[in-house]
């Protein structure tokens, strides 16, 4: 899906806490957003003219980028430029996102030894063991979204196991700091991130969030799955029926996870991977073990898994997790 970060972090009881904006580097703590204070005032209401001051007065995308929200969504224009006087620059954001990729040559074999290395952030008794806890305490839910959208259950876990640890992780990052310090001080993905600070925006208006109030990871990934702004609109649903898309709250995290793979295409009961001798056929592909290589071909759910992150070997790190915690389930 996105962007994905893990550390390990606190007890889901510190799910229910609320917190402001971080401003310093990311701590692993849980949080869910205070959705009272609507993000636009109601057009009966005269809202001062304030000017845009802080960090961002003289940045021209920042002005571009209200006047952009003002003419195509109807945002008040003192309140975003009050909002964005607000706005924090953060350092560690714009480091991480400038940190070089290398990447291999294109259709290049792994290198020897990763995908064990990889495999160990999460296919370890930590991971399996609080995965069948996580299943345990919240059977109702996570049953009720596979029979809803005939995803198997033990994915739906999995998925939020390497995610967030089981919400342990959810990230403690100021998401309108995080997405306007990379849409405006990095260069990279900066059309990117505009897209996903207008969907964060519109997010929080039609929630009736505030929007200096959720948290999530450095990348603008939020809740128990990491949805981005975009994806949140798309696809996250109102499980538990209170009124409200909350997806820092489990019940609403499992099924809007479980409605993502149904969206996408997911086959119940359905292989997800095949092992193979090599990776000469049509979409199949190579694993670098310790020992050697591992070959398998792609399944339908092989791929959904990858829409949420275009990795192999993180699609297969949910695929054995999935299997070792329905085992032990």
């Amino acid at each position: 899906m996105k962007h994905h970060f893990y550390t390990r972090g606190l007890t889901l009881a510190s799910i229910v806490i609320l917190a402001s904006c971080a401003t310093q580097e990311e701590f692993p703590i849980s949080n869910i957003p205070s959705p009272t204070v609507p993000l636009t005032p109601p057009r009966s209401y005269e809202y001062p003219a304030h000017p845009l001051t802080g960090l961002y007065a003289n940045n021209t995308a920042v002005r571009n980028f209200i006047r952009h929200m003002v003419n195509t969504h109807g945002f008040e224009e003192s309140y975003l430029n009050d909002l964005f006087s607000q706005a924090q620059r953060l350092n560690y954001v714009m480091r991480l996102e400038n940190t070089p990729v290398f990447t291999g040559p294109k259709n290049a074999k792994p290198k020897l030894g990763s995908w064990t290395r990889y495999r160990k952030q999460f296919l370890d008794e930590a991971h399996i063991n609080h995965g069948v806890s996580f299943w345990a305490t919240h059977a109702d839910a996570i049953q009720r979204a596979s029979s809803t959208y005939n995803v198997d259950p033990e994915y739906i876990v999995a998925i939020i196991g390497v995610e967030t640890f089981y919400g342990r992780n959810m990230g403690n990052t100021c998401t309108f700091d995080a997405l306007t310090t990379l849409a405006f001080d990095t260069t990279r993905r900066s059309k990117f991130f505009q897209e996903e600070l207008e969907n964060f925006l519109l997010m929080t208006r039609e929630e009736h969030y505030n929007p200096k109030d959720p948290v999530g990871s450095w990348a603008g990934a939020m809740g128990f799955g990491q949805f981005m702004p975009s994806s949140f609109r798309r696809l996250a649903i109102d499980f538990n029926q209170d009124g409200k898309r909350n997806l820092w709250h489990p019940q609403d995290a499992i099924g809007s996870v479980a409605h993502y793979f149904s969206r996408h295409g997911w086959q119940f009961r359905q292989a997800v991977v095949t092992r193979t001798q090599d990776d000469t056929i049509d979409g199949s592909f190579a694993l670098g073990t310790d020992a050697g290589y591992e070959y398998w071909q792609a399944n339908t759910n092989f791929n959904v898994i990858k829409k949420y992150n275009n990795s192999n070997k993180y699609a297969m790190a949910v695929h054995q997790l999935a299997q070792a915690i329905k085992q032990r389930h």
